[in-house]
């Protein structure tokens, strides 16, 4: 199993028009027949403790895969490239943690 994390951090700038699109494109991701599963969220009111959460982003993304070859298949699928050329100048920053 592979846990692929992926935070963003949007630019300030956007509207909530473009915010709900940037959300709707992550929920299209979920079509992507590689991953075994998507989650979407925010950060979590869990308190402040600032050495050891991070909190700062606007939208974090959750995918399992069943292997290395599913997360392959996974980032060359036409909805993630499309996600991404439709989506990226909406983020400032990203960050991708995967895990095995």
């Amino acid at each position: 199993m592979l846990v692929h994390t992926v935070l963003f951090w949007l630019r300030k700038d956007l509207q909530d028009d473009q915010l709900n699109q940037f959300q709707a494109g992550l929920e299209k991701l979920k079509a992507i027949k590689s991953a075994s599963a998507i989650y979407i969220g925010s950060p979590a009111k869990t308190g402040p403790r600032p050495e050891v959460i991070v909190d700062s982003y606007d939208f974090c993304l959750t995918v399992i895969f069943e292997n290395i070859k599913s997360h392959d298949a996974y980032q060359v699928d036409p909805i993630h490239k499309e996600f991404i050329e439709t989506f990226s100048s909406y983020w400032e920053q990203v960050r991708v943690y995967d895990a095995d």
